[in-house]
């Protein structure tokens, strides 16, 4: 029980990922299966969807859009600031910070993670692994989309007696873009509304809030 409480935050989540993933087989399922009768063909078992492109693609152009909001969040929150905001450095504070801020070298603590304490690549590698692996989820998820979103997007076209197209051309393609671009724009809308709705409102226990009678102007953890 007591690994479960104190990880109660990411169980939590996982559950509610594995419910939504399964629920979105189900429902892609039964509007696929829908399409087929249309172009008169045959249903097919959740096992053949779940391991077709059509869900594939679904699933990655999410997932890139998630990873990319994340990544650009990391990565920008290094150097930019919101005063105000409880998910900003405080104002004076941007940039990477010193080595005593960061506890490196010397500075690291006894039970620091041991790349903190050694110097060269391996620092720098392990104070940017966050925006590094972030990033690459993202590319990776990126290109699965639009691999699976060719494949998709060529059997509609064989459907409708068109001849199919290469990858490249469905990477520079409108349908591409599309769906890219209507991820991105939701997710990026979504950060902004948490970025500045935080300086002025509350929700009170969050750590994603600052405490309910703040004032509008503390900045991050300011107090």
């Amino acid at each position: 029980m007591k690994k479960i409480k104190e990880n109660g935050l990411s169980l939590t989540f996982l559950v509610m990922f594995l419910l939504a993933l399964g629920g979105q087989a189900i429902a892609g399922l039964a509007l696929f299966n829908d399409q087929q009768l249309v172009d008169g063909g045959e249903p097919v078992s959740i096992f053949k969807y779940v391991a077709s492109s059509d869900f594939a693609v679904d699933v990655a152009e999410n997932w890139q859009s998630e990873y990319l909001q994340f990544f650009l969040y990391i990565m920008l929150t290094v150097w930019l600031v919101q005063k105000g905001s409880p998910e900003s450095k405080k104002v004076d504070d941007a940039g990477p910070g010193s080595d005593e801020e960061q506890l490196l070298g010397r500075h690291a603590r006894p039970d620091s993670p041991a790349w903190a304490k050694v110097g060269g690549i391996r620092r720098q590698v392990y104070s940017n692994s966050l925006g590094l692996v972030m990033g690459l989820v993202f590319v990776l998820s990126w290109l699965a989309q639009s691999v699976a979103g060719v494949a998709s997007y060529n059997s509609q076209r064989l459907l409708d007696l068109r001849d199919p197209v290469s990858w490249g051309t469905y990477a520079t393609s409108p349908d591409f873009w599309n769906r890219t671009l209507q991820n991105w724009q939701s997710e990026l809308l979504a950060v902004l509304s948490m970025v500045t709705l935080s300086i002025y409102l509350r929700q009170r226990g969050s750590p994603e809030s600052k405490p309910v009678g703040a004032p509008h102007t503390w900045t991050g953890v300011e107090n």
